[in-house]
């Protein structure tokens, strides 16, 4: 074995301590708590999760027919777009929600694994978004779109049309 001695290091930062001549800087100062309160609206917790149901595939659009009339009839008199929200209704808590949607689903993919992803994506982006803590998110699906395919098929073969006899005419352009 070797005993070769070598000679003391200046501290460093291999050790930790700052070269020679030089500070570490301290932490910075955590911000002065300020006081005051948060309030979000139901309007804002629907907002929230309208966008997070849309992103959902197999969400063809939200709320009924009817309700969709309805809210842009509302967002044309109030000069606002509140079909955004059309189909979505939220009651908020001071720290808890709860968020109740209707919507159409695209024909052709389990109705059930929609609900449950809408579940899943309104209930992670109204706590990530909001901070309030969503304790239920409940889907209701009111239709089903089934997209009609405009291509001519076996089904959707053109039906022969009924035209009404032809009216005879005189060789001077009269009925006869």
């Amino acid at each position: 074995m070797d005993s070769e001695q070598h000679p003391p290091r200046a501290p460093g930062p291999v050790d930790g301590a700052p070269p020679a001549g030089q500070t570490v800087p301290s932490p910075p100062a955590q911000a002065p708590q300020i006081g005051g309160a948060t309030q979000v609206s139901e309007a804002a917790v629907a907002r929230v999760a309208a966008a997070a149901a849309r992103s959902v595939e197999g969400v063809h659009s939200l709320g009924t027919g009817a309700g969709r009339a309805l809210g842009a009839l509302r967002g044309r008199v109030s000069g606002g777009t509140s079909e955004s929200t059309v189909g979505v209704g939220a009651e908020v808590g001071r720290e808890e929600v709860a968020v109740d949607l209707t919507l159409v689903a695209e024909y052709g993919r389990p109705l059930h694994a929609i609900a449950d992803d809408v579940r899943a994506a309104v209930f992670r982006s109204v706590e990530e978004l909001t901070g309030l803590r969503v304790i239920e998110v409940n889907v209701e699906i009111g239709d089903v779109h089934v997209a009609v395919d405009s291509a001519p098929g076996p089904a959707t073969e053109a039906l022969p049309t009924t035209s009404r006899p032809a009216e005879s005419t005189t060789p001077d352009g009269e009925r006869a």
